[in-house]
């Protein structure tokens, strides 16, 4: 499969957001900014149950995604 550079640095560039983790967590967005807040601040809150499972689903399928991404490019 041919790649091209936009592509290419699309794929490189893909990031998690605020939004995918409060999908993956079944919370909303501001849950997960207000439970990122430092623990002194009006507006923080406990992370939501689970956070750890998800957090780590979420890192492997990074890695997973950039080693699809090393084999693609290594088979140019």
């Amino acid at each position: 499969m041919k790649m091209n550079f936009r592509d290419t640095t699309d794929e490189l560039f893909e990031s998690v957001s605020h939004e995918k983790l409060a999908k993956a967590l079944g919370v909303s967005v501001a849950t997960v900014r207000q439970a990122r807040l430092p623990d002194g601040a009006k507006a923080h809150r406990s992370a939501p149950e689970g956070w750890q499972a998800a957090v780590l689903r979420m890192a492997k399928q990074r890695v997973d995604h950039y080693r699809r991404l090393v084999a693609r490019l290594e088979g140019l």
